[in-house]
């Protein structure tokens, strides 16, 4: 299995829940997705199955037999072993300690931020926070009604860490748009277009 297997950020979302149970690849996929809309986006059955292959080829997980549910196929359930369980400290110790710049859509996309031009950065921002600010309120509530059940705020802290990307990148599209509007945010004039030469009356000055 190629080194850049064990790579993918995958291998740390299935060691940490193999560490809460043991647990068949179908059943990962389905918990995965459930727990995040990063996952269910990009998550496929091949790249789940292909990094569970890789944790096993790599002795962090092992093969703890066949389970079957009523005319499902049989599923190969595995557990974290202890070689897997050392490596999801140390990949959690180090992503925690060590910050990564880590591209995102949106910030590629403010790169090029002038290509809108000042009334059309502001109305796709507005329309961004707007979206924001909806979604913000549904997993606030959400994280309220986990807590509220009982739920320790260890089980959801990814949540709450989410929450706070979130309030801070409204605040900031607020102070643009903002800039925007009392001007302190400019746009370059646009260089004037070079005319396109024209035609030759008659066909003078054409080539022979």
């Amino acid at each position: 299995m190629p080194r850049r297997a064990l790579d993918n950020p995958l291998v740390l979302a299935v060691l940490g829940l193999l560490l809460e149970q043991s647990s068949h690849p179908h059943h990962m996929l389905s918990e995965l997705q459930k727990r995040s809309d990063n996952h269910a986006a990009v998550i496929t059955r091949g790249t789940l199955y292909n990094t569970v292959a890789a944790l096993a080829e790599a002795g962090w997980v092992a093969s703890q037999g066949q389970q079957r549910s009523g005319n499902r196929p049989e599923r190969t359930v595995y557990a974290l072993t202890e070689a897997g369980h050392a490596e999801l400290v140390r990949r959690l110790d180090s992503q925690i300690r060590n910050p990564q710049r880590e591209f995102s859509q949106f910030l590629g996309a403010v790169s090029y931020l002038g290509a809108l031009g000042p009334s059309g950065a502001e109305q796709a921002l507005s329309e961004r926070g707007r979206r924001l600010r909806q979604r913000t309120a549904e997993d606030e509530r959400r994280l309220a009604d986990a807590l509220a059940t009982g739920v320790p705020r260890l089980h959801v802290i990814e949540a709450e860490y989410a929450l706070g990307l979130a309030r801070a990148e409204m605040a900031w599209i607020d102070s643009v748009i903002d800039d925007i509007r009392t001007g302190s945010l400019t746009w370059p004039v646009a260089p004037a277009a070079t005319p396109a030469p024209a035609d030759p009356p008659n066909g003078e000055g054409a080539p022979a």
